[in-house]
């Protein structure tokens, strides 16, 4: 069953109603439905169209968190042949909030990052909501040394709501461990492409998506902070989150304008949940050919531009 966002319910209400009638004409073979769930499908898709076409920024925030979104797991099965998982930092423990390994995509070697939010309640706790504890990115750190020693490209696929906050996670160096899995993207001579799919936030995003191209699905968000711990920060009412998220400038399109990413990858109407195997032949396309673009630059090449590009980043503002 499909789950309707607040500002979704004209969409519902005559989604609703097409179920209704389909449901009346296969209990009575005699009623004919089939021109009013027409009209009553043109007039969705008019709905959708006008809904999703002035989106604002709280709205947007909601569609990136919508649950049926399609997550990690989602985009491994279809855009990598023969993944194989890494697990665990070789310090601590394996942390399954970030997942991690070595694939083959569209026949090229390369090492892939992500973040798994999980898709109902035993999956979402096994990996903390995406939410990463530091040997989460210890973990990531090894695998980019490992594709740095081997010359494969990485691929990354953003979606948390930030690093874990937990008492135990900053005993065991929360900071410390982003800031060097922030360092190690930065440090690396393979190419690096990174995709924000849902939420990016904050260091728990910037960790492991300081790439060489930075890319956002169309109602991707990407932020410092999210927009109710920014309103419970500046007016201490986290129900100001509406109000934050359009001050933030953590829309696609904005950040676009303002150069910190380069580009967008449209997602079907009505959001990436709709579509879900469209959005991710496109994000694999996008994919593809930022690769192609950056496989005729040499390691420092790479490594200069991308710490380059980042430190380019608000000069002009």
């Amino acid at each position: 069953m499909h789950n309707y966002l607040d500002f979704e319910k004209p969409i519902s209400d005559l989604e609703g109603k097409i179920i209704e009638l389909k449901k009346l004409a296969t209990e009575d073979e005699s009623i004919d439905t089939s021109d009013e769930i027409g009209r009553l499908e043109v007039r969705v898709r008019e709905a959708m169209v006008d809904i999703y076409s002035k989106l604002n920024a709280w709205q947007k925030t909601q569609v990136a968190r919508h649950p049926q979104r399609p997550h990690f797991v989602d985009y491994a099965k279809t855009l990598f042949q023969e993944f194989t998982p890494l697990a665990g930092d070789r310090k601590f423990s394996e942390d399954a909030a970030i997942q991690a390994g070595l694939a083959r995509f569209r026949g090229q070697p390369v090492a892939v990052l992500g973040q798994e939010k999980g898709n109902d309640t035993k999956s979402r706790l096994k990996h903390n909501f995406g939410s990463a504890r530091p040997e989460g990115y210890r973990k990531a750190i090894r695998v980019l040394e490992m594709a740095d020693r081997f010359g494969l490209p990485v691929i990354t696929l953003v979606d948390t709501a930030g690093a874990y906050p937990g008492v135990g996670a900053e005993e065991r160096g929360q900071a410390e461990a982003i800031a060097r899995s922030t360092e190690m993207c930065l440090s690396v001579k393979v190419p690096i492409v990174s995709v924000v799919i849902g939420e990016g936030g904050s260091g728990g995003a910037i960790a492991i998506a300081t790439g060489n191209r930075v890319y956002m699905l169309e109602h991707a968000i990407y932020s410092v902070i999210s927009p109710e711990g920014a309103a419970s920060i500046l007016w201490r009412d986290s129900a100001r989150a509406r109000e934050a998220a359009t001050n933030m400038k953590i829309t696609s399109d904005d950040l676009k304008a303002l150069g910190i990413i380069d580009g967008i990858i449209s997602e079907p109407l009505g959001g990436a949940h709709r579509d879900p195997d469209s959005v991710i032949a496109a994000t694999g396309d996008v994919i593809a050919n930022a690769l192609g673009e950056l496989s005729n630059r040499t390691g420092e090449q790479l490594r200069n531009d991308r710490r380059q590009k980042f430190l380019n980043m608000g000069r002009n503002l």
